[in-house]
């Protein structure tokens, strides 16, 4: 028998466990669903010597502080803990081992969600699997020798696992440089393929560090539709690797253009021999299991701050979605917060809020009302605002019923 909740969130990572935490705090019925055996997986299996840039400070989700030295940095099984011991502190309903086969829309609204562990009903559902979970690798790595080892670095984890020699990295991002880093310091010859690198930031600046300053001046807050926030979307900057150190001690070269045998083109046209290349080279969108028209050409999530044009879908935890910390650890309970306040009011449909007589607005999504003023339905005293032939639309709270999940439920009647 299929089992029937308001929400289902779909990821057991910091978005999804964020997001949780609020609905739970609203009285929402709903599960998480994550198809690793434990939560906090998902940070184990990155490689071993990885620790974040962020201090513990910043590196809390809502409601529960990160525990060690605040001005020090966690690594990797630091962060898998902290979720799993969020996810215990809260009580969170995480069905682990779950993986999600399909998502789609049911037959009378809302949605089925097939998984693993069998089918559930919702009203609703909240994709928080993040963006970075499918490797992107360019075609060109088929045509090396399988004797050439190949990882992307999502499935690194140190120097040992690779054969000696020749090693490229490709890819000119935080990772890229941190594992060329890694890979000189153990004394292998290391190529890092980056035809540009990105603003070099210091980790700490005038004794403080960086993401003090960021935080300080709204930095992490900054929208992708801002005129500085696209600026820094479009940058990717480098933060705490000393570059020019690392350049004196690995080859670079500039963008591979093809692949042939144990040898990689250039674009510059020379080649050059490997016997090992690390792929960091970023995350592609991917869902195949979501049929539901939400994605563009690419298969990217088309939304707005995290709300698709689908009545009850969303999405959390992806780059940039509402702000330059909206996938980071200690910033996305932000965006959390931001989608828990819509789903608080409750399944899309019809509602009213008694915020006046005759005030009423179009319902436009699941927990979004339009500024556009609806058609009054009745105006005269006396008379229900709910009588004539149009009160069978889908209305949503006015501009001046609260929105919050807390008070959402009390003013907004279901």
């Amino acid at each position: 028998m299929e089992t029937v909740l308001d929400t289902v969130i779909v990821g057991g990572g910091q978005a999804g466990l964020a997001l949780g935490h609020q609905l739970r705090r609203a009285g929402v019925a709903f599960a998480i669903l994550d198809a690793h055996p434990r939560v906090g997986d998902a940070w184990r299996r990155r490689w071993d010597s990885l620790a974040l840039f962020t201090p513990r400070r910043y590196d809390a989700l809502p409601g529960l502080p990160f525990p060690g030295d605040p001005d020090g940095y966690p690594g990797k099984d630091e962060v898998a803990d902290y979720l799993a011991g969020y996810t215990a502190h809260f009580g969170l309903p995480v069905r682990s081992n779950c993986r999600v086969t399909s998502v789609r829309p049911g037959p009378a609204g809302g949605f089925v969600v097939d998984t693993t562990a069998g089918p559930l009903r919702a009203a609703r559902v909240v994709v928080a699997s993040g963006a970075f979970h499918t490797p992107a690798v360019p075609a060109l790595a088929r045509r090396l020798d399988p004797r050439v080892a190949q990882v992307h670095s999502s499935h690194y984890r140190a120097p040992a696992g690779l054969p000696g020699g020749n090693v490229l990295v490709v890819g000119g991002g935080n990772t890229g440089v941190q594992l060329a880093a890694e890979l000189a310091g153990h004394g292998r010859r290391v190529t890092l393929a980056a035809p540009t690198l990105g603003p070099v930031l210091p980790q700490r600046w005038a004794g403080r560090d960086i993401f003090w300053w960021f935080s300080r001046t709204g930095t992490m807050r900054l929208g992708p539709h801002s005129r500085l926030g696209a600026r820094l979307a479009a940058q990717n900057p480098i933060i705490g690797t000393d570059v020019p150190a690392l350049l004196a001690r690995v080859r670079r070269v500039g963008r591979v253009l093809d692949a042939d045998g144990d040898q990689v083109v250039l674009a510059d046209g020379d080649r050059s021999p490997v016997d090992a290349v690390v792929w960091a080279t970023g995350f592609r969108p991917h869902y195949p299991w979501l049929h539901v028209p939400v994605l563009d050409p690419s298969g990217a999530p088309v939304h707005r701050d995290g709300v698709t044009d689908w009545p009850g879908l969303y999405f959390l935890g992806l780059p940039w979605q509402r702000s330059r910390g909206s996938a980071v650890l200690g910033w996305v309970g932000g965006d959390a917060r931001f989608l828990a306040d819509r789903l608080a009011v409750g399944p899309p449909g019809r509602r009213r809020c008694r915020a006046g007589p005759g005030r009423l607005i179009r319902r436009t999504d699941a927990g979004r009302a339009s500024r556009r003023p609806a058609v009054i339905v009745a105006r005269t005293a006396g008379r229900s605002p709910w009588a004539g032939r149009r009160a069978a639309q889908s209305y949503g709270p006015s501009p001046g019923c609260p929105r919050t999940a807390r008070s959402a439920a009390r003013h907004c009647a279901r």
